[in-house]
Formats: structure tokens, sequence, C-alpha cells
């Protein structure tokens, strides 16, 4: 990618992070990590939670987690998004038009995941492209966020503080998969939890119309 810049050593604490969301850039990148974190463990260990309960094999289980390889593969696709353009966002600008282009795309394959679930219409493999999807798509939004995170910050001290805030969005969004949806499924279900972490990418969405 073309937007380079060395990593800062410095990792503010929580309360430096809290005490600078006054700071629009600064809250923006704690909701951008936020909408970053989120759809990783959706197709990862949580969706296999979801499957085992059910009652679909270890064999399909881990076929699925197949999908996760979107971001480890992303590096390929990310001079696509680091140099072109989404012409229908144009006037948001190449990184923000990515931004929510991808994060759009993970809402849509959040929500079809919940429609059709593991013995929905087409059985696993719709609920595994829906799965598809949302990690091709949270991918991608990785991608634009990294660069926009970089080019953001004008100088060492503010690109830290920055990143810490992203990291700090990105661990809250980690437990709210990892932990809170299981809450949420033993009250709601699977599906309706998925929805309403459709509905939670809107902080990251928000996030990125309105900086």
């Amino acid at each position: 990618m073309t937007a380079t810049a060395e990593t800062p050593k410095k990792k503010h604490t929580f309360r430096e992070v809290l005490s600078a969301l006054g700071r629009p850039k600064v809250a923006s990148m704690l909701a951008l990590g936020f909408g970053s974190g989120l759809p990783f463990l959706l197709t990862g260990a949580t969706f296999g939670y979801w499957l085992r309960d059910e009652g679909t094999t270890l064999t399909a289980i881990g076929f699925l987690s197949w999908v996760g390889l979107a971001y480890t593969f992303k590096v390929f696709w990310a001079p696509l998004v680091d140099r072109s353009r989404l012409p229908f966002l144009n006037k948001l600008g190449q990184r923000r038009s990515w931004v929510v282009f991808a994060q759009i795309l993970v809402a849509i394959g959040l929500i079809g995941m919940a429609a059709f679930g593991a013995h929905g219409p087409g059985g696993l493999a719709t609920i595994g492209a829906f799965a598809l999807l949302v990690a091709f798509a949270s991918a991608t939004q990785d991608i634009a966020v990294d660069a926009w995170r970089i080019e953001s910050a004008p100088d060492s001290e503010e690109q830290s503080l920055v990143t810490s805030a992203f990291q700090l969005g990105y661990r809250a969004a980690l437990l709210v998969t990892d932990a809170l949806i299981l809450i949420f499924a033993q009250n709601i279900g699977w599906p309706m939890s998925y929805v309403l972490m459709a509905i939670l990418m809107t902080v990251g969405l928000f996030a990125a119309l309105r900086t």
C-alpha cells in the first residue's frame, strides 16, 4: 500500500484515550476500531459456537472456518483498495467510501446469515456464502481503515493516540462478539443475536460518515 508510516512505539493508556475522546479524530477511530473488530469472531469461533448449537458436524464446522482465510489473503486485493475509487460513493473520498461500502456489506452478510441460518434454504452452503461475504468485506474494511488511520495523523504522537483508540475499540468489539453474544444467544437466539451485531455495525458506519 502507498500509505506507510513508522509504527508508533508509545501506547496510550485506557484513561488517556478516554480523556482524548473529545477530539473528533480520536472518537472516530475508537468507533472505527469497534466496527473493524465486530465481524472478526462472527465468522470464526463464535460462528462455530452457533453451528455447534445447531448440531452441525465438526467436519462441516472445520470446513466453514476456511472463510477466515480472507483476512490472511487480504494483501492480494489491498493494492486495489488502495489505488481505486468507488464511483457510486466518490463524494465520500477514497478511504471513507471503501470503509462505508465494506461496512454495508458486512451488515448485509450478517443479516443474511441470520435470515437463512444453518438449516435454511440451501443449508450450510448458503450461510457459508454469507459468512464469506462478511469475512471478505471485513478484511477490506481493515485495509481501508488502516490506510485512513495512517493518513489521518500528521505526527507520531497523534498517530500513537489514534492507534490506541482504534485498538481499544477493536478489543471492545471482540468482547461483545466473544462473550456478550453468548448471553444474547441464550435469551433471543443466534439469528436475532446476529441481527443485533449487524445493527451495531452502525457505530462504525456513523463514524465513517461523520468524520
